[in-house]
């Protein structure tokens, strides 16, 4: 467990959190000028260059996946109604980053708000998480069962095919999700009626391959390192996973939430996540204010740390031990020794 949590109580770690949760209308315009219009230009530019060789396009794909990882984190907060004061320009931004996102902006915003309430509580496993088992349970599974969580955990399946059912499949069809949500599901068939009238616009316009051989890296490329940010700051070792009884909100943000150290340039274009452990404490804070609130004080600063290095040392990392309180790997190779 953080020894943030064990030292000092929830509400005065919130109460330190409370005066950053306030937006900036200056600094959110300004993050929404510096990511928009450069993803956009990227985007027109890998289109143009096509002509000179795919290497070039692809090559181009690396900071045009960074940016739309930017504008991803900019419709995150506009679902937690923390990146403008006003709920209808929070609402209506959101909705317009859904189209190029591909995330559906009120589906995804449920889904999240269901992964912050719940995160951390072994008996409320349900939307917006990497599925976890606790070793007790893989252990019961059949041989076939055991096999498919293999392959949903291995390392290829989550930054591969995982992101790629996302954007195509997920998203587009959440049949998980309870028909009563009946504005999430309007939600997701907006967002597919509008992806489909502009790709069709796009295709006539500049032709379907040229849309395909453009974006598809993007989504591959951004999914993949969402998709890493988001397992590496739930899926250490030291991470927390406690039954309903015992679950605690702010233990399960500072102790259950990594800060994954990045360097500067990195987290500028993951639009400063790696400060998860703040976020879950003040999830109204936005991103922009994030690091001036990790810097306010030492006591912030406590949280478990992943950096890029010891981060891979993560994707061994499978199961819960209940018993031994900690991450592990699968059976075969981990002590079940205390460490």
């Amino acid at each position: 467990m953080s020894k943030l949590v064990e030292t000092i109580p929830a509400a005065t770690l919130r109460q330190m959190c409370a005066r950053f949760a306030r937006p900036q209308w200056p600094r959110a315009v300004w993050q929404l000028l510096n990511t928009f219009p450069a993803f956009l230009l990227l985007w027109a530019l890998m289109a143009k260059s096509i002509d000179w060789g795919y290497g070039w396009t692809l090559l181009l794909a690396l900071p045009t996946a960074g940016l739309y990882v930017r504008l991803f984190i900019i419709q995150h907060d506009c679902g937690h109604g923390s990146f403008l004061s006003s709920k209808r320009g929070n609402d209506l931004i959101g909705a317009v980053l859904g189209l190029m996102t591909l995330f559906p902006y009120g589906y995804w915003r449920k889904t999240h708000n269901i992964h912050h309430g719940t995160s951390g509580n072994l008996d409320r496993r349900t939307l917006g998480d990497i599925e976890t088992l606790t070793v007790q349970e893989y252990q019961s599974r059949s041989l076939w069962g055991r096999l498919l969580y293999r392959l949903y955990r291995s390392t290829p399946v989550l930054l591969g095919v995982g992101p790629a059912w996302q954007f195509l499949v997920k998203h587009r069809f959440p049949f998980d999700l309870p028909w009563s949500f009946r504005r999430e599901w309007m939600s997701v068939l907006l967002n597919n009626l509008m992806l489909v009238s502009v790709g069709a616009a796009m295709a006539w316009w500049i032709g379907w391959q040229t849309v395909l051989l453009v974006h598809l890296p993007i989504l591959l490329l951004a999914g993949a390192l969402g998709v890493w940010l988001f397992y590496c700051q739930h899926q250490f070792e030291g991470a927390y996973w406690t039954r309903d009884a015992d679950w605690d909100s702010a233990q399960a943000a500072v102790s259950g939430s990594s800060f994954f150290d990045l360097p500067r340039v990195l987290h500028w274009f993951t639009g400063n996540i790696g400060y998860h452990h703040i976020h879950h404490l003040a999830s109204r804070i936005p991103n922009y204010r994030l690091r001036e609130c990790f810097e306010s004080s030492p006591l912030l600063q406590k949280a478990p740390r992943i950096t890029l290095w010891s981060s891979w040392r993560c994707a061994r990392l499978k199961l819960w031990d209940e018993q031994g309180q900690r991450m592990v790997g699968f059976p075969k190779r981990r002590r079940l020794a205390a460490p």
